[in-house]
């Protein structure tokens, strides 16, 4: 029978039993160790020394905070290249592959895969059954999978071939999401970029060439502190809270972000009443660099109160309200809040005659602000459509994981075999 005959004919699937096994059986079972801190000679070297700290979200390892030397593996256990990194203790489930000769910390026990085991499959196992390793920590003040508990936990294994589809079949799902997250990283340093052009004058759009003002957020606006409390008194109005959380992760805020229920007196409800277009900002925080940081109320929200904790800055004179969300988002802006604040160590507060000194670079021309506006939203959405993407891209893989991981789906062979060939 010829090639092409063959390639004609439907691939088989994988067929082969799954088999109940311990992690003793994937291979060596090593719990890291650390080298004397006190020895210069163990450290500074080319080699990884990983700890949980250093395992983030990404699978392949070949360095490490702190590296050391031929000295420090030797004076600890070397890790051949391809060992799987398990956490065990506290953040457990935080799994990576060491990718080079290394070593790693005792919060770590690590598996150096036999030959009957493939270690991106393990990889791929430890990762979707995190939750089984955490049900399996010790009840102590901090949780730990010991090396013992560890290396006799059982897992359903495919054939090695199998294995090796499976974790190609995964690897493929996470070089996207490694590309998406590339990507954004890369539009979001654009639009930083453009930010601090377009929003300091310093590049002007076409069409547009009159001087740009600069005022005090005393001028231009009043500022307001002395919010809603987070408490609920049943003599009081039902109201839902904008906290600081809500302005520090958000840039625009809309009656739907709103989770936190309160209450407050009707005199609070009429001075702290949320309308479209005011600015929030934070002013405090445990590092100064979180302080002024903003976000806009985009519609009136009837029930909407502000916090306490946040400051309330209602404008004067009419500002286009996507432009109000970013003309406070530049360093030239947030350098001021930093260097205005006072406190040190654990927490850093602007006090609100501070905040209302503080000064603001714009151009008077709503039409410029609207086209500043306009070409940042852009980036935005753009921004907003790739991490859409990549969520999805996450939510695929879960479900790949759950159908491969478990044996409910097979692949075809020929998946691997075609690899092999080639």
């Amino acid at each position: 029978m010829s090639n092409a005959a063959l390639n004609t004919q439907t691939p088989q699937r994988f067929s082969g039993e799954w088999e109940t096994k311990r992690v003793s059986k994937f291979g060596n079972v090593v719990t890291g160790a650390t080298p004397s801190t006190k020895v210069n000679a163990f450290w500074n070297g080319p080699y990884p020394w990983i700890t949980p700290t250093d395992i983030t979200s990404e699978r392949d390892m070949t360095l490490s905070e702190r590296m050391i030397t031929q000295e420090g593996l030797n004076a600890i256990r070397t890790l051949p290249s391809n060992s799987v990194l398990v956490t065990c203790i506290a953040s457990i489930g935080k799994n990576a592959i060491l990718r080079t000769k290394g070593s790693c910390n005792q919060q770590i026990n690590a598996v150096i895969p036999n030959s009957a085991h493939n270690a991106e499959f393990l990889y791929y196992l430890f990762e979707f059954h995190s939750d089984y390793l955490l049900a399996n920590a010790g009840i102590t003040a901090t949780n730990i999978v010991s090396k013992s508990t560890f290396s006799n936990l059982v897992f359903e294994v495919p054939p090695l071939l199998e294995q090796h589809a499976i974790a190609e079949a995964l690897s493929d799902v996470d070089g996207l999401l490694n590309a998406l997250d590339a990507l954004i990283a890369k539009k979001r340093a654009i639009k930083q970029a453009t930010m601090q052009q377009l929003l300091t004058g310093k590049t002007r759009l076409p069409g547009f060439s009159g001087s740009w003002k600069t005022k005090r957020l005393g001028e231009i606006g009043e500022i307001s502190g002395a919010g809603v409390d987070k408490k609920i008194n049943p003599d009081e109005i039902p109201v839902r809270l904008v906290n600081y959380l809500d302005v520090y992760n958000k840039t625009f805020l809309y009656s739907k972000d709103l989770t936190h229920e309160v209450s407050a007196r009707p005199d609070q409800v009429r001075n702290c009443i949320v309308e479209k277009g005011d600015v929030f900002f934070t002013p405090s925080s445990e590092v100064p660099d979180d302080i002024g940081c903003s976000a806009v109320a985009m519609e009136d929200i009837p029930d909407g109160v502000y916090s306490y904790h946040v400051v309330r800055l209602r404008l004067k004179t009419d500002w286009n309200l996507y432009f109000r969300a970013y003309i406070f988002d530049t360093n030239e802006f947030l350098n001021q809040a930093s260097r205005q604040c006072d406190g040190s160590g654990t927490r850093y507060v602007i006090s609100l005659p501070k905040f209302r000194a503080m000064t603001v670079r714009f151009p008077p021309d709503i039409e410029e602000q609207h086209a500043i506006a306009s070409v940042l939203s852009d980036m935005d959405a753009e921004i907003a459509a790739l991490e859409q993407r990549r969520d999805k891209t996450r939510a695929i893989k879960q479900g790949m994981m759950q159908q491969l991981l478990t044996g409910r789906v097979r692949l075809s062979e020929s998946r691997i075999c075609t690899d092999d060939a080639d």
